[in-house]
């Protein structure tokens, strides 16, 4: 390919087929992706060096995790720091080549027991993911699929490994699949392994969900005020519940509230958090109105995770980073070798810029001043009999989860009006940043139940699964035969992941939107409408007539 970059990973990628100029649609530049890709195939070298070893052990596995993460997309724009994360993948590489290991038995291994490194170092050199573009476009779509869904994946065992958890099965599987995109492979071949992500990636979130829930307790429903009080404050955007329970530790009794953004909002529903009386509200809406919503803004913002937009210099000494989010001269606040983090830097700065003069009052994208979450599947299924007899009594008549990403690319309103023309007899389930466009609708109760229910982040897809499985075993027949229905937005590689898991578990009738992946050829596409009748969305009133037969 004769451009300067390529990179289709995203929904808003441009031309919906792929960013090749000096920069991407996110703002990442050229050389930034040629750093991601270069990063991505240190991984595929590092994962070959490990084949046939029986434990690589939990260094190989973090640093997989970290590097893949790093590629996420608004994750990072630092290239020094990608630069150092593609050299401790090199010299993980050689510490695991030149240590006597313990090989399983495989197909290119010997007995298991036998000393010596696990593969030669001709099979480990770094992978040219620049092939991987160039490749027939089946093969393209489908190494794709599994390369972005590992992606996504290790979104979500970063934030488990980040409270105490890790699994085998999930952390190999990094290893294999790493693998995979470097083998000759054939479409036959391959579509075993993009659903088997779906697979890994549902113990992932189970994992994740089990981390969450037994450090912060099980979430309950909560109303989050969108009012940030008079005096000093700092705003957490991003997915890193640890990082957040760090800050508000370290601001205990400082004269510093704390204030949600984005997918950040979830936490308010946590025991273990909420009873921090400094955790105030939740500042703004959606990761894609950053540069409207921090403008001017008197405190300092803190990015967990991604999304991350770019931002002008002035507003440079405002916004810093943590983990594996990186933005060229911008401060971040590094993991100390006992796993702690210093945020005294951020809790001076918003003593220093005081916050408001008075309390001031935000909205929703649609004017409501309150939004509610915590509707995860330990609220829900505690209530399942509320649920199961307004379904059978005909109180509720349908249920649509509506959910996923968020982004700035027209059409993202559809969700907004899906929402808004639903019968009054239906409930809506809904999570991550893609509920910022109906989260602060009134659309009234149902049964004591509000109609509108927000089950967490994206990674509590988990809790949506369990929902709907729950509710498909007291009905007595599987999640496609229930009055369920998935609209579902994408515009990252965790709504990849997830994405898969809903087609390993067999689930159909997605509409999928606001447009198709560009990474899908039309023949994968052809394969995905007819196993899994998956669809674009359309129009809100004609997908709503197709959905209840009116």
């Amino acid at each position: 390919m004769d451009q300067k970059m390529f990179c289709y990973q995203c929904e808003q990628t441009a031309g919906c087929a792929g960013c090749t100029g000096s920069t991407g649609v996110c703002g990442k530049t050229a050389e930034t992706a040629r750093l991601q890709d270069q990063l991505v195939g240190a991984m595929i070298g590092l994962a070959r060096a490990a084949e046939g070893v029986e434990c690589p052990g939990d260094r190989v596995y973090r640093t997989v995790i970290e590097g893949l993460f790093t590629t996420l997309t608004n994750v990072s724009f630092d290239d020094d720091a990608i630069l150092a994360q593609i050299e401790k993948t090199h010299r993980e590489k050689e510490r695991l080549l030149a240590a006597p290991v313990k090989k399983s038995a495989g197909p290119r291994e010997k007995a298991a027991g036998e000393s010596g490194a696990a593969a030669s170092v001709q099979d480990t050199d770094d992978y040219n993911l620049g092939l991987l573009w160039d490749m027939d476009p089946d093969i393209r779509s489908l190494k794709s699929l599994i390369l972005f869904g590992l992606k996504g994946m290790a979104a979500y065992a970063y934030h488990a490994l980040m409270l105490g958890a890790s699994d085998e099965t999930v952390n190999q599987f990094f290893l294999t699949g790493l693998r995979e995109i470097a083998k000759d492979g054939t479409v036959e071949s391959l579509l075993p392994t993009v659903l088997k992500v779906g697979e890994v990636n549902l113990t992932c979130m189970a994992m994740l969900d089990a981390a969450n829930t037994g450090t912060y307790g099980t979430p309950i429903p909560v109303s989050v005020p969108l009012v940030v009080e008079r005096g000093p404050f700092i705003v957490v955007t991003g997915h890193d519940l640890k990082d957040l329970e760090l800050l508000l530790k370290q601001t205990e009794g400082k004269g510093v509230n704390i204030y949600t953004h984005g997918e950040m909002l979830p936490a308010h529903a946590y025991p273990e958090l909420r009873k921090y009386p400094q955790l105030k509200g939740n500042f703004g809406t959606a990761w894609q109105n950053q540069q409207k919503e921090f403008v001017d803004i008197p405190a300092p913002v803190l990015f967990t995770t991604n999304c991350f937009f770019f931002f002008n210099a002035t507003e440079d000494n405002q916004i810093y980073t943590t983990s594996v989010v990186g933005y060229e001269g911008m401060v971040h606040i590094q993991e100390g070798v006992d796993g702690k983090k210093d945020f005294s830097p951020l809790i001076r700065q918003a003593l220093e810029l005081g916050g408001y003069e008075h309390d001031r009052s935000m909205s929703g994208i649609n004017g409501g001043h309150i939004m509610t979450t915590g509707f995860a599947h330990g609220t829900v299924l505690a209530n399942a009999q509320k649920v199961i007899s307004a379904i059978r009594q005909g109180k509720i008549k349908h249920i649509f989860l509506v959910g996923g990403c968020d982004g700035s690319r027209p059409g993202w309103n559809y969700y907004t009006e899906f929402v808004r023309q639903t019968p009054p007899d239906t409930v809506i389930l809904t999570l991550a940043c893609g509920k910022y466009r109906f989260n602060d609708l009134d659309l009234g109760t149902i049964g004591g139940l509000p109609r509108v229910m927000d089950i967490g982040q994206c990674n509590d897809a988990y809790s949506a699964i369990q929902i709907a499985l729950a509710l498909a075993d007291a009905f007595d027949c599987g999640v496609n035969d229930l009055p369920l229905s998935m609209i579902l937005s994408w515009y990252e590689q965790k709504a990849v992941c997830i994405l898969l898991t809903l087609l390993h578990l067999g689930i159909k009738d997605i509409r999928l939107g606001p447009t198709l992946p560009a990474f899908i050829s039309p023949n994968v596409l052809n394969f995905l409408v007819e196993k899994f009748n998956i669809a674009p969305i359309t129009t809100p009133e004609e997908d709503l007539k197709a959905i209840l037969g009116e």
